[in-house]
């Protein structure tokens, strides 16, 4: 179960989703600091690709963003950072049901085989 590629895919993507919310939130912290550019987190190609080849396990990668600049050269967008944030919360709560579900599965298991 626990090595199994569903449960290697969500933790994978826990640990992606993760790392995005604190980019995201780091970029919110510096949304008025001049030459800040804000991070954007990817992980979900790789983790695709993995979960074909049959294994689940995917690193997150974390780049520049490529939007547009103000003139003090900041480029957080303090819209698109709440949008993606929704979305990452929602993201991981569903995740975390996941898992959630798998672990009250075995949990039951457990309890009919005592």
């Amino acid at each position: 179960m626990f090595e199994s590629v569903s449960f290697n895919a969500l933790s994978s993507a826990l640990d992606g989703l993760a790392q995005r919310q604190r980019a995201i939130a780091n970029n919110i912290a510096n949304v008025n600091t001049p030459g800040y550019t804000a991070r954007r987190v990817q992980f979900e190609s790789a983790l695709a690709s993995s979960v074909a080849a049959g294994n689940g396990r995917a690193a997150a990668s974390e780049g520049r963003s490529l939007e547009p600049t103000r003139l003090d050269g900041n480029n957080v967008n303090l819209e698109t950072e709440t949008l993606s944030n929704i979305d990452t919360v929602l993201r991981y709560q569903f995740a975390t049901q996941a898992i959630s579900g798998s672990f009250n599965s075995i949990r039951a298991a457990m309890r009919s085989n005592s």
